[in-house]
């Protein structure tokens, strides 16, 4: 007896048998001659069969009928379709390498509170969905204590170019050697800070904050190393005093430096 109650005779049950069996013959070699088997995936899908970035309209069916991926997304989300590698020829994920750190750059400031760095290169790149490359530069915070430290500590005295005179002693013996006459030279610097009491001079209140002042540097003033003390450093700030103007000081910064000059009129001396 069949399905729904109809009795089969033995020559017709042997031959509807046959054709049962002949129709899961046909259907297995369809399924081996298939390019993709029984699966659908990727190499079902219209051209394109893969897709960049992410796309939810880039999907297929799974054998079970579920729903699955081809674009690179599906990498990340694990719901790639079972061809997705060959079809789409994708390779293993390569993680990012680096290597070793470098050294730590100089102090920002020489002589005060700055910052460091150092930084690493990418060895290998990271592809096909692989661990991204961490940090390649460090920085972190240092105070300098180069060697000329020391005159960003000095504190240059100044007073009015007025006080520039060429002295000539009158009781000087003709066989007596005057002292060695040395070129000038000129420090241009911009004030950063200067005191109440410097407004009490007509010429020290001209030492206002952000005015570029020409500091020039006499022989006399000069020390051993032919150089005025407290004449400043470049990008760092160093101080001055006003010698005639007590309690009138400030800071400033030095932006050049000019050999065998003199400053314009109204301008200071190194004292």
């Amino acid at each position: 007896m069949g399905a729904r109650g109809v009795v089969w005779p033995a020559s017709g049950f042997a031959a509807a048998a046959a054709a049962v069996c002949g129709c899961l013959a046909v259907f297995t070699w369809a399924a081996l001659l298939s390019p993709h088997g029984a699966d659908a995936g990727c190499g079902d899908r219209e051209t394109p069969n893969c897709c960049s970035g992410r796309d939810n309209e880039c999907s297929e069916f799974t054998r079970r009928k579920t729903t699955c991926y081809c674009d690179t997304y599906c990498q990340r989300t694990g719901d790639c379709c079972e061809d997705y590698r060959p079809v789409c020829q994708i390779s293993a994920a390569i993680d990012c390498v680096v290597g070793s750190w470098g050294a730590w750059s100089p102090c920002t400031s020489p002589c005060a509170v700055g910052s460091t760095e150092r930084s690493r290169q990418v060895s290998v790149p990271p592809r096909n969905g692989g661990t991204p490359c961490p940090d390649l530069k460090q920085r972190r915070g240092c105070f300098g204590n180069n060697a000329v430290c020391s005159t960003a500590k000095e504190v240059a005295k100044i007073l009015p170019d007025s006080f520039k005179r060429s002295f000539k002693d009158p009781w000087r013996r003709p066989h007596m050697l005057m002292k060695e006459e040395k070129a000038s030279y000129c420090v241009y610097l911009r004030v950063k800070q200067s005191s109440a009491a410097c407004k009490l001079k007509l010429w020290s209140a001209q030492l206002v904050r952000e005015r570029l002042v020409c500091a020039e540097c006499q022989s006399d003033a000069m020390s051993k190393n032919n150089r005025c003390g407290g004449d400043g450093m470049e990008s760092t700030r160093t101080f001055w005093a006003a010698a005639s103007v007590p309690g009138c000081h400030g800071s400033w910064m030095r932006e050049s430096l000019s050999e065998g000059c003199h400053c314009a009129p109204y301008s200071v001396l190194f004292v």
